[in-house]
């Protein structure tokens, strides 16, 4: 839906939340920010691996889906800080029970692993 006046074409409502979701960085950045307000580089550290030019595209996709807000403070030097809009807050219990079964996950490998 990253696609500023395009109209809906989902088959699903999952295809819809997938292509919102999915791809390495979003599922992160979303979970870093369900708490707090955070500035660029402050995600940009918390997200090992994840390059200045991958952040700002996908915060850029996440704020034309109305799930992130960007706010530009004018002063000197420039702040931007970066947080959920009302709506993407609505992903904090999705993005906590992703978080509790990707636990149940490595757990469960770990386990396996270490029987072989």
């Amino acid at each position: 839906m990253s696609n500023k006046g395009q109209r809906c074409n989902f088959g699903c409502p999952m295809e819809a939340a997938l292509d919102v979701l999915g791809g390495k960085w979003k599922g992160l950045i979303l979970y870093h920010l369900r708490d707090e307000t955070r500035r660029f580089n402050e995600l940009k550290r918390l997200i090992p691996g994840i390059t200045q030019r991958m952040l700002t595209k996908q915060l850029r996709e996440l704020e034309a889906d109305k799930i992130v807000h960007r706010e530009i403070f004018r002063e000197i030097p420039p702040k931007v800080e970066y947080s959920l809009t009302n709506f993407g807050l609505t992903l904090t219990p999705i993005l906590e029970a992703l978080q509790r079964w990707g636990i149940e996950y490595i757990e469960e490998i770990t386990k396996t692993r270490n029987e072989v």
